[in-house]
């Protein structure tokens, strides 16, 4: 795993690099060189992510190795859509997070072993989670980034670089998001009541009253913008409050296990 953790770090090392060199340049960067160095990052953090996950006694659900992999969730999007990403600032801090979440899999190397081969309802539980949470935390992002350009705005410095997403443009995919990260979340808790034994009990049911809140935190964002409208602060409010509380909702009581108590 060693060789294809230092290989999916100097990948990503390389985009970040290429990104943010010329990010302000009124060409941009060189997408191409880009999306070249974080192909290869992503396919060796598979491979590095995948022969830690999936071992011969079950599946290694530790708290490094999920963050890895919502990470690597996220950087796969990014890494397909840079070509065509019409919003580049969001890029190299995710590039940035994939360099910590390679090196935490590689240097804590904890172990949460689960069989999910026995529950299959569960594995599809988990994976529209995880997937839900990943283009939540898109969102969120996205949302940061909406703010600043606002901001910008409002303070007059106007934004003659091209390389500057328009506002508009960034506000229209923060919703394309938020859309498909509702859906998923809303696919993702009716699975867990269907399917689920005590989906509310078992000493998890913190994690499905967190991901409810946040369901409605996110179901009132959409509402509020296709009948009056949402001021930029408040879906930036609303974007990092609904990410944060299922961040909570899912490595809230982790984080206190596997890194502060053990």
């Amino acid at each position: 795993m060693e060789l294809f953790a230092v290989l999916a770090i100097l990948g990503y090392v390389g985009a970040f690099g290429i990104l943010a060199s010329r990010l302000l340049h009124p060409e941009g960067p060189d997408r191409r060189k880009a999306t070249i160095a974080a192909g290869i990052a992503v396919v060796a953090h598979g491979i590095a992510l995948a022969d830690a996950m999936l071992l011969k006694n079950g599946q290694n659900f530790s708290l490094t190795n999920t963050l890895s992999l919502l990470v690597w969730m996220i950087t796969l999007a990014i890494t397909l859509m840079l070509p065509r990403l019409k919003v580049l600032v969001v890029a190299p801090a995710v590039f940035a997070c994939a360099i910590l979440a390679v090196a935490g899999l590689w240097l804590l190397p904890p172990q949460y072993i689960t069989h999910f081969e026995l529950e299959p309802a569960l594995l599809i539980h988990v994976v529209l989670a995880l997937l839900s949470y990943a283009v939540m935390l898109l969102a969120a992002l996205y949302a940061l980034q909406l703010a600043g350009i606002d901001r910008r705005l409002k303070d007059r410095q106007l934004m003659i670089n091209t390389a500057l997403p328009p506002l508009m443009t960034v506000e229209k995919q923060l919703y394309h998001f938020i859309w498909v990260g509702f859906i998923l979340l809303s696919a993702g808790l009716l699975t867990g009541w269907v399917f689920l034994e005590n989906f509310l009990g078992d000493g998890k049911g913190h994690k499905a009253i967190l991901s409810m809140v946040a369901w409605v935190v996110y179901a009132g964002m959409l509402l509020q913008h296709h009948t009056r409208g949402v001021r930029i602060r408040t879906a930036v409010g609303y974007s990092i409050g609904g990410a944060l509380l299922l961040t909570l909702a899912y490595f809230g009581s982790r984080v206190v296990k596997e890194l502060i108590l053990r």
